[in-house]
């Protein structure tokens, strides 16, 4: 125990790091298990659209969502989640609700705001469009308007 008191009072920066990457973790364990939404991988991603008429929300801007989504995807920005503006999700409030982003990282935030909203099954896909892309699962690009 000795030498861990040395460490940390000769090593203050090094310290304060690992302290705060420990912290980091704890916080990001303990926020997805209280979160409303369920992280889920690509094949059970599938699973919920094939078998339950999921549906994947794909929140990235306009830009990237023309240059290739996922086939049947619904296209809705974080900004109209936000405030609560989603009539092309009403219909589907009990359907299982995928939300995709790049990573997986930004989908977290709206996921919550749509269960918050009354949405009963929402899950995020695991690592977002880049564990799709690894996958070599299809895209489609949309027409520019």
């Amino acid at each position: 125990m000795h030498q861990y008191i040395e460490f940390l009072t000769s090593n203050p920066v090094l310290s304060l790091a690992w302290i705060g990457i420990v912290v980091a973790l704890i916080s990001s364990m303990v926020k997805e298990k209280n979160a409303k939404y369920k992280t889920i991988t690509i094949n059970e991603a599938t699973a919920l659209v094939n078998n339950e008429d999921g549906v994947f929300l794909d929140i990235r801007n306009r830009e990237d969502f023309r240059k290739g989504h996922i086939v049947g995807s619904v296209h809705i920005l974080p900004s109209q989640i936000q405030r609560q503006n989603t009539p092309e999700l009403e219909k589907h409030k009990a359907a299982p609700i995928i939300v995709v982003c790049k990573t997986g990282q930004t989908a977290q935030e709206s996921a919550n705001q749509l269960s918050k909203d009354g949405f009963t099954n929402v899950s995020v896909l695991k690592d977002g469009l880049i564990a799709w892309n690894e996958a070599n699962l299809p895209l489609v690009a949309s027409k520019k308007k």
